[in-house]
């Protein structure tokens, strides 16, 4: 069906995941969610094609396409694994996009390049057992000594962190009540300073969510990504893009939980006929279908904003990613029950996708998060924005 924020080669994009979708990512989805097994080869195939970083240009190993046609490939990929649209989503929105617009040539000439070509696997470490949504008030500290950064402290909830070969870190690098006016981004590889706890979480396993320690691990000022002490600003910025593939993930989570209730409502009998027959359930996939296209339609607009540098873009990503998300809960909530016995079982997509959409209220922002973001737009104006 023809979007009118998509273009011919956005459609394109979407025939070419969905194709790479059902080859590589159906057959292995159910064993990455029941033993939380991160496919490291899959991932290495998915940079292959360009999909791990759509939005890198081709001189660092990726195909350069636009925010909409990032959140095509999340949202098909989503439609099979949400683990690994999840996954893409914060390896693109998140880091490939810090290290485009504030990376150094070394960062963007050497690592870049092995985070697009599946290489190294790269982390966002923002989050501490201290502090989520109040991003400011992060305890892990970067000190300079002999002209060096030495970095310690806690990240917790990260995604491919029991796993990365680099993070993009964020430390406090002055006093903890200067806030967001004293945390600087750093790259950091992984060495024998880097502690990695592996966590076990509800949904979207496989992800390699970890929590991971930094003992006096040494970085240099070519590590600093951006400036010392604005890197509470990269870490915004790159959110307000992630709250748009975010949603892309609940788009096509939805979207996998819609067809597979579908196909079993047309399969599956009940008292005599087959179940589409009965209104009920007409009703409900009516009701999934709308929420779903209005969810589609929000997050292809957000995109649409950023893709034409309109800076309403960042009330949109807030609108699109609550909405989105609650969306996605409501849909796979809904499609569990119409499967009934088979959607509570670890059989069905559905049950898969109820645990991961979860999620999805809570990353990148979580959902009052995001309240608080359109009612300050709603009564201060939109802020300055980077585009």
């Amino acid at each position: 069906m023809p979007d009118p924020f998509l273009t011919e080669e956005h459609q394109l994009i979407r025939s070419s995941v969905k194709e790479f979708a059902e080859r590589y990512i159906a057959p292995i989805a159910r064993k990455m969610d029941l033993e939380d097994y991160y496919p490291r080869d899959l991932i290495k195939e998915l940079a292959k094609q360009g999909f791990l970083t759509p939005s890198a240009p081709p001189e660092y190993g990726g195909p350069g396409i636009d925010l909409r046609g990032s959140v095509v490939v999340v949202e098909e990929l989503s439609r099979y694994s949400p683990t690994l649209g999840f996954i893409t989503e914060i390896v693109n929105d998140n880091i490939v996009y810090a290290l485009l617009k504030y990376g150094n040539n070394r960062q963007k000439e050497e690592i870049l390049p092995k985070i697009a070509s599946g290489e190294w696997v790269a982390s966002y470490a923002l989050t501490e057992p201290c502090c989520g949504t109040d991003a400011a008030a992060i305890e892990t500290r970067a000190e300079r000594r002999g002209g060096e950064w030495v970095i310690n402290g806690r990240k917790i909830w990260i995604t491919q962190g029991a796993y990365a070969d680099i993070y993009l870190l964020f430390a406090r690098t002055g006093p903890k009540d200067a806030r967001h006016k004293a945390i600087t981004a750093f790259l950091v590889k992984r060495s024998a300073c880097i502690e990695v706890s592996k966590l076990e979480m509800m949904g979207m396993r496989g992800a390699g969510e970890a929590e991971v320690k930094f003992n006096d691990c040494v970085v240099s000022d070519d590590d600093v990504v951006g400036k010392v002490n604005e890197g509470f600003k990269i870490a915004m910025v790159t959110l307000d893009l992630a709250r748009i593939g975010i949603s892309g993930v609940a788009v096509g989570l939805s979207q996998g939980v819609l067809d597979e209730a579908l196909e079993w409502a047309k399969t599956r009998t009940a008292f005599g006929k087959p179940l589409i027959d009965w209104e009920w359930i007409q009703f409900q996939l009516a009701d999934m279908k709308t929420k779903l296209e209005i969810g589609r339609t929000i997050t292809y607009k957000a995109a649409w904003l950023y893709d034409n540098k309109d800076p309403s873009f960042v009330l949109y990503s807030s609108i699109a990613k609550l909405y989105t998300a609650q969306m996605a809960v409501e849909i796979a909530r809904d499609g569990v029950q119409i499967l009934g016995g088979f959607g509570y079982s670890k059989e069905s997509f559905s049950e898969r996708a109820y645990r991961d959409a979860k999620v999805l209220e809570i990353a990148e922002g979580t959902n009052e998060a995001q309240r608080i973001v359109i009612h300050r737009i709603l009564t201060r104006g939109l802020p300055e924005v980077e585009l």
